[in-house]
């Protein structure tokens, strides 16, 4: 039997460019080729889109060629410009291993579905709404999930933020990883964290801190057939989760530590991931996603936030989910294809 033809996209303009490199590297790492035939594309933080042999640091300086995906159905695949020669490589489902702007947006979602190859993942709404916390935020609260106070802001609204007590996070709307995010203990540090989440969007998400223990949820699958991952939690010494912008973090967290299965009876394990599957039902997932939470002392689950394409590097937690649950990443790799196939 002929091998499927997969192609991994990794690196991309947003400011977790690193971040999707390393994820590639591990998928490169794990993805089984005696069944897969990769093909691996990274785009430059300018916007160049190559070919290369496989994802690593400094992968732009290796022997690198350009390829895009075509938009054309009728090419199915990849466009490369080889010895001053074009030519078309088919490409079976397509592994968009982005993160942020413009890879877990829509955008790329946009391209994909215009080119009709299937590709891992949530489709143009569903990655759109999650990446836009305010627009998640909303919806979930309309299928009866608690979620945190918080208003937004543009560049030009004038009004006076009211907020009615302190501590909140500000943050951009539509980012991740922690980029842009200050958690504000008083009023005279609010106009700091407002422009330095505009450095990373034009929306600013003003947010009632909220306390309780910090959970996630690893799901698998499409529409009412979904797998979960153990729950994870997160114990921070001090400030906030923001590990992908620590110098080391193969080497462990600056201030959290992980606990996966969470310290949790086994009823509030299934609840959350009950909670965890509603969620990523209601904001329309497919593929997969992280579903992240609180748990308040009171037992009251509240959403923190979806990410629709999670890390995959060696300290992610996605994985790590997962093979907590007895589902190791080849195994992932497997299901992500298949579901991309099933559509």
């Amino acid at each position: 039997m002929s091998k499927l033809k997969i192609a991994v996209l990794f690196g991309g303009c947003s400011e977790e460019h690193d971040v999707s490199v390393k994820s590639a590297q591990e998928i490169a790492k794990y993805i089984n080729t005696d069944k897969y035939d990769v093909t691996y594309i990274g785009i430059t933080r300018s916007g160049s889109w190559l070919m290369c042999e496989k994802p690593c640091p400094g992968w732009e300086n290796g022997d690198c060629c350009p390829a895009t995906v075509s938009p054309d159905r009728t090419v199915h695949g990849l466009i490369s410009l080889q010895n001053d020669q074009y030519r078309t490589i088919h490409i079976d489902v397509v592994f968009p291993v982005l993160h942020g702007r413009f890879g877990e947006d829509g955008a790329m979602q946009g391209l994909l579905e215009l080119s009709g190859i299937p590709y891992v993942g949530c489709d143009i709404a569903g990655s759109a709404v999650c990446m836009d916390k305010s627009l998640a935020y909303i919806m979930a609260a309309h299928a009866g999930i608690t979620v945190p106070a918080f208003q937004i802001l543009h560049p030009d609204d004038t009004p006076e933020v009211h907020i009615p007590a302190y501590p909140v996070f500000v943050k951009p709307a539509r980012s991740g990883s922690s980029f842009g995010v200050s958690k504000v203990q008083h009023e005279s540090e609010l106009d700091t964290a407002i422009k330095n989440a505009l450095q990373y969007d034009s929306k600013v998400l003003i947010e009632q801190a909220v306390s309780g223990m910090e959970v996630g949820c690893a799901v698998l699958g499409n529409y009412s057939f979904l797998i979960t991952g153990e729950i994870d939690s997160i114990t921070l010494s001090h400030g906030f989760f923001r590990i992908h912008q620590e110098s080391a973090p193969e080497n462990g967290s600056e201030n959290a530590t992980f606990t996966v299965p969470a310290n949790l009876p086994p009823a509030k394990q299934a609840e959350l991931k009950e909670t965890a599957k509603t969620i990523y039902q209601a904001l329309g997932c497919r593929g997969l996603a992280r579903v992240d939470m609180f748990l308040q002392e009171d037992g009251r689950i509240v959403l923190n936030e979806v990410n629709t394409l999670p890390g995959f590097t060696s300290y992610s937690r996605y994985p790590r989910m997962m093979k907590a649950a007895g589902i190791d990443i080849p195994e992932i790799i497997d299901s992500l294809i298949s579901l991309a196939k099933r559509g």
